[in-house]
């Protein structure tokens, strides 16, 4: 899906990585969902000991998901919500094998086309302050150090801001009607109701 420079957003790596077996989409189906859910129950509830009403908390079905795999295996994901004029990054996770693997680059990769193709130029997250040099090795962005640190689920917290390249082909309310209805994160791949116009219209009284 990358039609954008995403590479421009991240630190460069000193250690190269076969991305070859990796993949990364949008959460779209109920089998997708179940992935997304048990990926998360293995890293936060299984490592990281969170209560399960805290890691499920009442977001996820008004929220995006990405998933990484290694071939056909789910090996991470991530949560997008929206707000207005930015996302909110959170709930990143990659299974203990595949960390350092690159494959969270891919991920992330794919969330910040998906939140640029969307129109978007802001991210916000909420990093564990024990990890941000961790990510600030990753990725670039913006400690919020105006912002005071804060605490849930038993661990501290900084707010960051991730600025977003404007992208080439930002959706918005002009786009054709057609791109709009397709499934997220194919906007360009023809979906299933533009391929219901070649169907014979029904005549009003069958309706």
């Amino acid at each position: 899906m990358m039609t954008f420079n995403a590479d421009a957003h991240f630190i460069a790596s000193k250690k190269a990585h076969d991305m070859s077996s990796f993949s990364a989409r949008p959460v779209r189906t109920l089998d997708d969902y179940q992935m997304m859910i048990a990926l998360r129950a293995a890293v936060f509830m299984a490592e990281q000991d969170c209560p399960y009403d805290e890691e499920y908390d009442g977001n996820d079905l008004t929220a995006s998901h990405i998933l990484v795999f290694q071939n056909d295996r789910p090996i991470g994901t991530l949560r997008l919500r929206w707000f207005a004029g930015f996302g909110k990054l959170e709930r990143i996770c990659i299974l203990e094998p595949y960390r350092g693997s690159g494959a969270v680059r891919l991920m992330l990769a794919e969330a910040f086309e998906f939140a640029a193709r969307k129109g978007y130029q802001r991210l916000v997250c909420h990093i564990q302050a024990r990890l941000w040099k961790l990510w600030s090795k990753v990725f670039h962005f913006h400690v919020r150090r105006e912002r005071p640190s804060f605490s849930f689920s038993d661990y501290d917290y900084l707010e960051i801001d991730i600025p977003l390249e404007l992208h080439p082909k930002a959706i918005n309310a002009d786009t054709d009607p057609y791109l709009l209805i397709r499934p997220e994160g194919s906007w360009d791949i023809p979906g299933v109701l533009e391929h219901s116009v070649a169907r014979e219209k029904q005549s009003p009284k069958a309706a």
